[in-house]
């Protein structure tokens, strides 16, 4: 027998996958991580049998809750599903993604309507943090048809607005886990910083690249994606993080001066291959580093003089903008920045039911 479980299958920003209610899901965590496994046909490379795409970017999952959690909507975990291994990774979150929760959450009756827009306090299961999500609801109706374009994606969208809430120390609870703007090792100089997601930057220049490649000569160089490897792994140890081998977070960006218009370039790597646009919460963590005194990012950035707040990031796609909002010094010395926001768009692709093998289930 074939056991159906009610989905749709949403593009959030760069990214897509199924969305599904946490209640139609095993709640066990074992039996739902074979559950997703099964969703998404892996492991397997093409993910053939499944819903998967054969790539990171469209191998992700969202499961979305109702929340008893004061001053909070709803509540979603973010799963990322291993194309080619049989693992399911609850802790890192995806901003693209994460700009679907919201529409999502509205068609299901989940949080009411509001006119002519709807914000939605969202808590990330993956990270304890909160992001707030402004959506377009004219006429009491989510709407997704609009202007706002996002390099990577084609055509146009409503805009989501989505501001994240105090994300500094998302998985180690301080915004420069190893106390240092600059680590050394092995003789590469590396900032590790944790904002929205904890991140390991490197200047491109000091693994013999421009910062400009695209992402199929990044992906090529099976030398380089060895040394960013090793790297990752040993700055995991000094974040707090432990052993990271199999594991998604720590990411790694390769930064580089900006030559498109922007403030600053970036490689983003997921992390065994060049993100072909930017991650949303990488491009926050991003931003927030070009405001961080000593880090390589502050080094490299070219901020607007007349709003230094707005970082816009060059990627292999495009370009991303973000916005900061600093206010002071934390306890430790750092800037306190409390909130980043981006523009994102998503849509719903297919709606329906996914269906299962029952071993898969049971």
């Amino acid at each position: 027998m074939l056991i159906p479980i009610p989905c749709v299958v949403m593009r959030g920003g760069t990214s897509k996958g199924p969305f599904f209610l946490q209640s139609d899901l095993p709640q066990d965590e074992a039996r739902r991580n074979q559950v997703l496994l099964a969703v998404m046909g892996s492991p397997d490379r093409r993910q053939i049998d499944g819903l998967g795409g054969g790539d990171s970017l469209s191998s992700k999952v969202v499961m979305v809750s109702a929340s008893s959690r004061p001053g909070i909507d709803v509540e979603y975990l973010f799963a990322q599903v291993s194309v080619d291994s049989a693992t399911v990774d609850t802790s890192p979150n995806c901003g693209n993604m994460l700009a679907g929760v919201a529409p999502f959450a509205l068609e299901h009756g989940l949080v009411a309507i509001d006119k002519p827009q709807t914000s939605v306090r969202i808590y990330n299961q993956n990270t304890g943090k909160v992001v707030e999500a402004v959506v377009q609801t004219p006429g009491g109706k989510v709407n997704y048809e609009g202007e706002a374009h996002i390099d990577g994606v084609p055509g146009s969208g409503a805009p989501i607005l989505l501001n994240f809430m105090d994300a500094a120390g998302a998985k180690t609870g301080k915004l420069m886990p190893t106390g240092q703007a600059i680590d050394l090792i092995d003789g590469v100089e590396v900032s590790c910083v944790d904002f929205s997601s904890p991140i390991v930057f490197i200047a491109a220049s000091a693994l013999g690249k421009t910062g400009y490649e695209s992402k199929a000569e990044l992906d090529a160089d099976k030398a380089l994606i060895a040394r960013i490897e090793d790297l990752r792994r040993q700055a995991a140890l000094r974040m707090g993080l432990g052993d990271v081998a199999g594991k998604v977070l720590p990411k790694v960006v390769l930064l580089a001066p900006p030559v498109q218009g922007g403030q600053i370039s970036s490689r983003y790597f997921v992390p065994w291959n060049c993100h072909a646009a930017h991650a949303v919460t990488g491009a926050l963590c991003v931003a927030a580093a070009c405001h961080i005194p000593g880090t390589l990012a502050q080094r490299l950035v070219q901020l607007d003089a007349a709003a230094p707040q707005h970082v816009t990031i060059e990627h292999p796609s495009g370009q991303l903008h973000t916005q900061i909002t600093q206010e002071g010094m934390d306890a430790e010395g750092w800037p306190q920045i409390t909130k980043a926001g981006v523009i994102r768009t998503a849509r719903p692709l297919v709606a329906g039911v996914t269906y299962i093998q029952s071993s898969a289930w049971d």
